[in-house]
């Protein structure tokens, strides 16, 4: 049983020598454990420090793509390097390294294909009271669209399984954390929240850099996703909210009519027909977006199968071991 440990780093050259020394040597119930770096285009000298402190493998993406990049870049590496357990975490040390056991155990165990450490965001002491609110209204959204319980939505400390790595897609350009829990409400994975510890910040968040940017990218992130999997309900929601907008013009329309003051309300008829013509519309669009759908889950599995039968033969375990660089299997 193999785990490897894939950390995303954009100039991480400062903290990464701690994380990295934090990281656990053995699990009960895994042979081997190696560590996988994800260099997001750094210009500090973070793959020269990985390679000093003595990270296993190494990823090097020729620009800075973001973290959600350096995230599928990883994973990819990972199954490609044969993990049977892939675990993701921060290079600034914001996890305590010593719950990644506490992560794998429900996989171990059979119980989990995905694992997410649980910050206790609403009482977070490192957390200011807004940012508390928001992290736990957050959580509340995503909970929604998903189907699942999400205590911290937001939470990049995961353990996955091979098989749901295998299942894994992320489309968004901006965070993998969002999108992966509304991606494994859909396909039914079991999903498990266990409590993890934090260490105090190091510095600020690189993915949050305003509260208006954060609301914005995940809100856009939400809705796709939502959309991606649950078209017809989307779309013949909107549908239905201007259906009966455009039936209520054409209700008040009647009532004028028989109150003999028809003749001064022409434009409500018109608006009626448009809007009652466009909610019909929208139905249909709806509709057509869910036979797509149908299409998009063949496809889906079809790069499953296809993923699983490129990292069937997966690279020995060893020191040393570097992969391509990302453009060359990368998105």
């Amino acid at each position: 049983m193999k785990l490897i440990i894939q950390i995303p780093c954009y100039n991480e050259a400062q903290t990464l020598p701690h994380t990295l020394q934090s990281l656990p040597r053995s699990i009960d119930g895994i042979d081997a454990i190696e560590v996988l770096i994800v260099d997001d285009g750094s210009h500090d000298g973070t793959a020269e420090v990985a390679r000093r402190c003595g990270a296993h493998h190494l990823v090097r993406m020729s620009r800075h793509r973001g973290l959600a990049a350096a995230f599928r870049a990883g994973m990819d590496a990972a199954l490609r390097l044969g993990a049977d357990v892939i675990v993701n975490t921060d290079a600034d040390n914001q996890y305590l390294a010593e719950d990644i056991s506490r992560l794998v155990a429900p996989i171990l165990a059979g119980s989990a294909d995905l694992v997410i450490g649980d910050r206790g965001v609403a009482t977070q002491p490192n957390f200011p009271p807004f940012k508390r609110k928001l992290q736990t209204l957050g959580s509340r959204v995503i909970a929604k669209a998903s189907g699942l319980t999400v205590p911290d939505a937001t939470s990049g400390f995961r353990a996955l399984s091979r098989d749901a790595a295998l299942h894994t897609i992320v489309l968004s350009d901006y965070s993998f954390t969002l999108e992966s829990l509304i991606h494994a409400g859909a396909h039914k994975l079991a999903v498990v929240y266990v409590p993890i510890r934090t260490n105090p910040q190091t510095r600020p968040s690189r993915l949050m850099r305003s509260v208006w940017e954060y609301l914005l990218n995940s809100g856009v992130t939400i809705l796709r996703s939502y959309t991606l999997y649950r078209p017809l309900r989307v779309f013949s929601l909107f549908g239905a909210l201007i259906f009966l907008v455009g039936m209520g013009l054409a209700v008040r329309y009647l009532v004028f009519v028989m109150q003999g003051q028809g003749a001064g309300h022409i434009q409500s008829v018109i608006l009626a027909a448009i809007l009652l013509i466009v909610g019909f519309q929208v139905g249909l669009i709806g509709l057509l977006a869910d036979l797509i759908s149908f299409n998009r889950k063949i496809l889906e599995e079809v790069l499953y199968r296809l993923r699983k039968l490129e990292t069937q033969d997966a690279a020995p375990a060893g020191d040393g071991v570097e992969i391509p660089e990302v453009e060359q299997y990368g998105r």
